[in-house]
């Protein structure tokens, strides 16, 4: 897979949009800074949205190239993100450590899944604010993006099981209108959560 997103994001441009998730945008606008980690964040749109915003921000990502994508827009923006070339399965990310963790759009097999939706839990801090935004199965049917292997895609229920040990106050599956770059451009059937730890 890290030869696929390093080709992926070998362009200039950048293909998800230089502009944050609008779901993590309409949070993270509500709440004070803090210490945020951003798993799997390719080109960097969210850690530099939430670094303008005053946050403490770790993102990782396996590809390099995304890396230097994000350091780009960081520089463009005259703010700092601690980012990682990393493995989501590998990587270290301690506990009680994050204000708020954002999963956006990131799709792992069953296999590892739920290994590292437990790992993202313990390095919240109690109180801190779990957020994801993923593609349902209903996303196979569209052109917008996302995996087209129906066990990288997720449900509430499956989303409730991962994260039964957090408080989760809204989980709902929906369809919107994405526009975020040339990947993800059209109707999108997304899958919505906020849980606290």
């Amino acid at each position: 897979m890290k030869e696929f997103w390093n080709d992926r994001y070998s362009s200039e441009d950048f293909i998800y949009g230089k502009k944050p998730n609008e779901f993590f945008k309409s949070e993270i606008d509500k709440l004070p800074p803090g210490h945020l980690l951003l798993p799997c964040e390719g080109e960097g749109r969210n850690a530099v949205y939430a670094a303008k915003l005053n946050w403490t921000v770790d993102a990782f990502d396996q590809s390099d190239k995304g890396k230097k994508k994000c350091e780009v827009l960081a520089s463009e923006n005259k703010v700092a993100v601690n980012y990682t070339v990393a493995d989501a399965v590998e990587i270290e990310l301690g506990e009680d450590k994050y204000d708020m963790i954002a999963l956006i759009f990131a799709h792992f097999p069953s296999s590892i899944r739920k290994q590292i939706h437990q790992k993202c839990s313990k390095a919240l801090k109690p109180g801190g604010l779990l957020l994801l935004e993923a593609f349902t199965p209903s996303q196979l049917n569209n052109q917008s993006g996302g995996p087209k292997d129906m066990d990288m895609l997720y449900t509430t229920d499956l989303l409730q099981k991962d994260f039964a040990n957090l408080n989760i106050k809204y989980l709902e599956e929906l369809s919107v209108d994405l526009s975020e770059g040339q990947h993800h451009s059209g109707k999108g059937d997304v899958v919505r959560l906020l849980a606290v730890k």
